[in-house]
């Protein structure tokens, strides 16, 4: 992976490399709770996006904004499924939890008691997110260029 990482469009700032890089950062951080540096990184390698910029913005989900965003997600995907408002009560077993399962068995079976509605609900949002970055990102970079462009015309 050394010779791509030296490809000047990952380290050089462009209209199309920024808003390409803001937008998969936004993506992976919303979309996937783990590794999501490395992730966005790998995608702005491969797509020839700026690489600062998409590891950066993978930060939009940190411990002050994860909870509200989950919670979001979790509304979103039970509104366009359909499911009740009201949010599910922990998953709790009838039998002692299995003290021998480890973390990956306990996260995953955390993740399924709040189900369809967060999963979806999560793409959703980093689908929305990530698209709307890139517009945005460009649109305003466009409007900087014609802004500039107009002051030196003066």
């Amino acid at each position: 992976m050394g010779p791509a990482l030296h490809h000047p469009r990952l380290w050089h700032l462009s209209r199309r490399g920024l808003a390409l890089g803001m937008a998969l950062g936004f993506f992976f951080g919303l979309l996937v709770p783990l590794a999501q540096i490395p992730l966005s990184a790998a995608a702005a390698v491969a797509l020839r996006a700026n690489v600062p910029a998409a590891v950066a913005s993978t930060l939009v989900t940190n411990p002050l904004t994860f909870g509200p965003l989950y919670y979001a997600a979790w509304r979103l995907g039970s509104a366009v499924l359909g499911e009740p408002e009201p949010p599910p009560a922990p998953v709790e077993a009838e039998v002692e939890p299995d003290a021998d399962a480890g973390w990956w068995q306990q996260t995953v079976g955390r993740i399924l008691g709040v189900g369809k509605p967060l999963l979806l609900g999560l793409a959703l949002m980093a689908t929305g997110v990530g698209i709307t970055t890139y517009f945005v990102v460009s649109a305003v970079w466009r409007l900087n260029v014609l802004w500039k462009r107009r002051r030196r015309q003066r």
